[in-house]
């Protein structure tokens, strides 16, 4: 049975490995720079611009995140060891163009070459979001973009309540809504954002309530 050594020796002996410097050019012609370090460790800082799928998840998430197969891809890791076996699986799964940075994120940090602290959930957020994390199709980068986007509901009412509270759950960052009624009993039985301590209270009012007790990551903006 092969040692890890002579594992990682025959892996580099199928895969093409650069250095920095011809990986910082790669990036400049336009390659895609696949950061395959564990969340702890990207969220510490990156290549800017990286696309972050965790070693673990690479199979499951890669043509998600990266269909075209065609793509040219610098794959780095810490120091090169993860991404020479990320390059081998990429190439094992039909792509065309991948490519394994020597050295890693360490190296090419301590040359002085550009790179950042990307925005990351914070831990309350990972667990909220956990299951849609767990999608391939969403993930982290998918919940960052629910987390900034905007959505105009035109009522809170029997379709308006419902949407409303799911669009929060889901970490849609922000809610307006429109809607010049009051609470009144009669729509209890349907428009499940409200209760019967508002009655009389403005719908939007209400709905802002419960919406901010449901995920107070969500901003609602009241018309």
């Amino acid at each position: 049975m092969a040692s890890f050594r002579e594992l990682l020796a025959a892996t580099k002996k199928q895969i093409r490995e650069v250095d920095t410097s011809t990986a910082a050019q790669l990036v400049q012609n336009g390659s895609v720079t696949l950061d395959v370090r564990e969340p702890e460790e990207f969220e510490q800082g990156a290549l800017i611009g990286a696309t972050h799928i965790p070693r673990g998840q690479l199979e499951s998430n890669i043509e998600n995140r990266i269909p075209d197969h065609d793509t040219p891809i610098v794959a780095y890791c810490a120091a090169g060891t993860r991404s020479a076996f990320v390059a081998k699986t990429l190439n094992d799964l039909g792509y065309t163009d991948a490519v394994s940075m020597d050295g890693g994120f360490t190296k090419w940090k301590s040359e002085g070459r550009p790179w950042e602290t990307p925005r990351a959930l914070d831990l309350q957020q990972r667990k909220r979001y956990q299951r849609h994390l767990s999608l391939p199709e969403v993930g982290e980068e998918g919940q960052q973009k629910l987390l900034d986007a905007k959505v105009l509901l035109l009522g809170a009412g029997g379709l308006g309540s419902p949407a409303a509270m799911y669009l929060a759950a889901a970490g849609v960052g922000t809610l307006g809504i429109i809607d010049m009624d009051v609470v009144d009993e009669s729509n209890l039985q349907r428009q499940v954002i409200h209760n019967t301590e508002r009655v009389g209270q403005r719908k939007v009012d209400s709905a802002r309530q419960t919406i901010r007790s449901l995920n107070p990551d969500i901003d609602v903006v009241t018309f």
